[in-house]
């Protein structure tokens, strides 16, 4: 059961000032469709929900037909959320792509929170497919450790599979090869982490946009991860209903670093060769401290 299709960008005519965020599950998508928002209508109260406002391109629970028209009939600057790796997604001169970085260890921890999150007979449901059989009680759910040492073997190509260490490698080698284009900007989740107030100004610049000092202290506040949380029904990604059984543990933590708790030194050292087989130097030690780091 796949919730999403890389082919629905097929046809869609992007506009100049267009925002493609694109960036593996998990790994800050959503927070930064919020700090976009926020930019661009420059208010904490938005005009809509978030998914309203940002649709998920990708995701087959509405026809591509109907969100293709729900973006044509949008007149303020558009901002496309997207798991699809760069190399998926149209380009256009105008187009700013934004990619978004974490840590990949963390990535996979935010997984297994979410995968046990997800109401899969929900999801199931509204793509018309057989809901899963339940989970008989007696079956124990397998613990981080075990999730993460599945995701870090996982060796299924990152077209069929970006949910794991070498598709999440795949995904961020591409945007790491377009950092010096000048319509490509690099987030990372660490960099928000540490200094939202700078990087929401860093990325208003590069998107053009011009915000009152006044402003800046309310916009930074909305962009918060516990401000978020408390807004989980107007930001989480769903459509139709809710797919996820408590949206507020869509923004579980917001903390980096809980793998430490979970891997003992033979897998850190285990993620370390396969990563380093994966990526380039440079591109892990982004992926591990970010810019800021």
């Amino acid at each position: 059961m796949s919730l999403e299709d890389s082919t629905r960008w097929d046809g869609l005519e992007l506009r100049p000032d267009d925002i493609v965020i694109s960036a593996p599950s998990k790994s800050g998508t959503t927070w930064t469709q919020m700090i976009c928002a926020l930019l661009i209508f420059q208010t904490p109260d938005l005009p809509a929900p978030l998914t309203t406002l940002s649709p998920w391109l990708d995701m087959r629970i509405r026809s591509v037909e109907e969100v293709h028209a729900q973006l044509a009939a949008q007149q303020h600057r558009r901002f496309i959320k997207t798991h699809t790796p760069l190399d998926g997604v149209p380009t256009h001169p105008g187009v700013t792509y934004l990619a978004v970085g974490r840590d990949p260890r963390d990535v996979a921890v935010s997984l297994h929170h979410q995968s046990h999150n997800l109401d899969r007979g929900v999801i199931a449901t509204l793509l018309g497919e057989q809901p899963p059989e339940p989970t008989p009680a007696d079956t124990a759910p397998p613990d981080v450790r075990s999730t993460f040492l599945a995701w870090l073997a996982n060796d299924d190509s990152p077209v069929k599979n970006l949910d794991s260490l070498r598709g999440v490698a795949w995904q961020q080698s591409v945007a790491w090869s377009r950092r010096h284009e000048p319509n490509v900007v690099l987030l990372h989740y660490g960099d928000l982490s540490r200094d939202l107030d700078g990087q929401m100004r860093r990325l208003a610049q590069r998107l053009g946009i011009s915000v009152a000092e006044r402003t800046w202290p309310a916009l930074v506040e909305a962009a918060t991860f516990e401000h978020m949380r408390q807004r989980a029904d107007d930001l989480v990604p769903d459509e139709r209903q809710p797919i996820f059984k408590a949206n507020r543990r869509f923004f579980r933590t917001g903390t980096t670093g809980q793998w430490r708790a979970w891997l003992t030194a033979d897998d850190t050292a285990a993620y370390f060769e396969r990563l380093g087989a994966l990526t380039t130097p440079d591109l892990a030690h982004w992926l591990h401290h970010g810019s800021l780091g």
